[in-house]
């Protein structure tokens, strides 16, 4: 059966038109001021791209230092895309930290501390997989929107600081946490959740913005079927599962990806991984267990599922679907498509139809073993005899980390590029014998590693400029270091990227050429820019927190001959 139509709901019928000025293709972006940075990815489209042009590959090269901040939190690595409003710079550090600097100087305007650390681990506070990071905050109508890591969702008063409304999105003591930035799509704060890994059932939530009152939930994966589901998408998923699921949790949580289009009335959501890994454990009957590593379209007013389209059909190996999700306006084939693009960990570069969920194409655009190719017909993957590694055991490309993980990628609709923050990277997956769920700890369901195993070579990352109409990549530059944030993409034909060591990068966006670099705290978050009294200013976090980890904003700007006159 052709995978696309069968995840087909509904089919919208409009037409958008967003034609950029002197590009090649459109790009869909929200009203919002070009000067600022309203929302996670600048637009509602998620492109990371800012069309300011003071700053050029001409001149970049007299960045300097502005002013920097330091946050002062607690140790933690540093993920968050912070957002510019009316002056005023809005971020996150570790343990879910918020603050409000003047955006002209740096000065603090407020900072909050939900104080987590102090019951945190070791007392049995929130149980992060991978770090007490949180990427970002949301703003509407004079307030600051937090997902903190003990599954609160909190408005802010975005003058003061001060609490307006705080609510529990999970169950209290939990293994669910929040790690990604909540969206804002008419008058709702939409938010997922993490904790995949560690045995949970994923669920998205929107809640209204003024009062935090629940709107909607839609719950990623089936339940236990002989209780009621809750809603038709999940009793049809229920039949693409075997065994027992539900006693493992499922997983499926949508921890960071979201986009909007306002003309298709759609909220598009990436999907995680499965809980645990090892499809045997958790399906062992096998099946495409949805709507684990999907893209889900949803109404937003209702949470409706409208279409999916699943990136990795019983997910094995935790390539998740929550990579980024660009939408764009692309002539391919003679017409022009309303196009969905997004680099999931599998490896594979996929571009879909975002009114329908059809495959355009896909492409991979790093080392991939565990599959052939895409099928276009069916939209599902040309799997390799090794790929099921079962019990046997298989060194499989891409490893769990993924081609491609949560670092956000740009898209530049003047040079028609996506610039993806990518590494390859082999990883050893073998089945456990035997399985049994520990609340509280990491639940993959692989086999622990054992002396003479096969050993993967050594990763290695890159910057990689990615062609989505040819599905062929224009350049790509070797990171010497992994690279630990974002891109960001300029109308001044500029890509800034900073890597774990903690350089900090501008590229010249046509040829990949090193035009500016500068040496942060290791662990570099993903950049921003925004303009203020005529002045262009680029920032980013960087640092781990605690004693001696740095943990401060940067922000640079040219000096007054490179930028000339406002």
């Amino acid at each position: 059966m052709n995978s696309f139509r069968a995840g087909l709901i509904a089919v919208p019928l409009v037409m958008l038109a967003a034609l950029l000025a002197g590009a090649q293709s459109t790009v869909l972006v929200d009203a919002s001021p070009q000067d600022e940075w309203p929302t996670y990815g600048r637009d509602y489209a998620e492109t990371h791209y800012s069309p300011l042009n003071q700053i050029d590959r001409d001149n970049v090269r007299q960045l300097r230092v502005a002013w920097s901040w330091e946050i002062g939190m607690p140790e933690g690595p540093l993920e968050a895309t912070p957002l510019v409003s009316n002056g005023v710079i809005y971020g996150t550090g570790a343990w879910s930290v918020v603050f409000a600097l003047d955006a002209r100087t740096g000065s603090l305007k407020w900072r909050w501390d939900p104080g987590l650390v102090h019951g945190g681990l070791a007392a049995g506070g929130p149980r992060p997989c991978c770090g007490p990071v949180n990427r970002g905050v949301a703003l509407h109508n004079g307030k600051v929107y937090v997902g903190l890591l003990d599954g609160r969702l909190v408005a802010l008063d975005a003058d003061t600081g001060r609490i307006v409304w705080v609510h529990q999105t999970t169950p209290v003591g939990s293994d669910y946490t929040i790690t990604g930035a909540p969206r804002v799509v008419k008058g709702k704060v939409v938010i997922g959740n993490a904790g995949a890994d560690l045995g949970v059932r994923g669920y998205i939530t929107a809640y209204d913005a003024e009062t935090g009152e629940q709107a909607w939930r839609f719950y990623t994966v089936p339940g236990d079927p002989s209780k009621p589901f809750e809603s038709p998408a999940m009793e049809r998923a229920a039949a693409t599962w075997t065994g027992e699921w539900w006693k493992y949790g499922g997983g499926g949580t949508v921890w960071d990806s979201l986009a909007f289009d306002p003309e298709a009335d759609l909220l598009y959501v990436g999907v995680g991984n499965g809980s645990p890994w090892s499809r045997d454990h958790r399906s062992p009957g096998g099946g495409d267990n949805l709507y684990l590593a999907s893209i889900l379209a949803l109404r937003p007013d209702s949470g409706e599922l409208v279409w999916f389209y699943q990136t990795t059909p019983g997910d094995d190996w935790d390539y998740t679907a929550t990579q980024t999700m660009i939408l764009a306006d692309l002539m391919m084939d003679g017409r022009e498509r309303k196009v969905l693009m997004q680099a999931p960990k599998n490896g594979f570069f996929f571009v879909l139809d975002r009114l329908t969920g059809e495959l355009v194409s896909a492409e991979p655009y790093t080392s991939v073993t565990w599959a052939t190719a895409v099928d276009k017909k069916t939209g599902r993957p040309v799997e390799t005899p090794t790929a099921r590694y079962g019990t046997t055991g298989s060194l499989i490309s891409p490893s769990s980390g993924g081609a491609h993980n949560w670092q956000p990628m740009s898209w530049n609709p003047i040079t028609g590029l996506v610039y993806i923050p990518g590494r390859s990277h082999v990883g050893y997956f073998k089945a456990a014998p035997f399985f049994e769920p520990q609340p509280g700890r990491f639940n993959s369901g692989l086999a622990d590693p054992v002396p003479g195993q096969p050993q993967p070579p050594r990763p290695t990352a890159f910057l990689l400029a990615w062609d989505p109409v040819t599905q062929h990549e224009r350049w790509r530059v070797p990171i010497d270091t992994v690279i630990s944030g974002g891109t960001l993409a300029t109308g001044g034909g500029v890509v800034f990227n900073g890597t774990a060591d903690g350089h900090f990068r501008a590229y010249d966006a046509l040829t990949g050429e090193t035009l500016w670099e500068t040496q942060l705290a290791p662990v570099v978050a993903t950049p921003i820019t925004y303009r203020l009294d005529g002045r262009q200013y680029v920032t980013v976090l960087a640092g781990r927190g605690g004693p001696g980890g740095g943990g401060r904003v940067w922000t640079f700007a040219l000096d007054t001959e490179a930028r000339g006159r406002p």
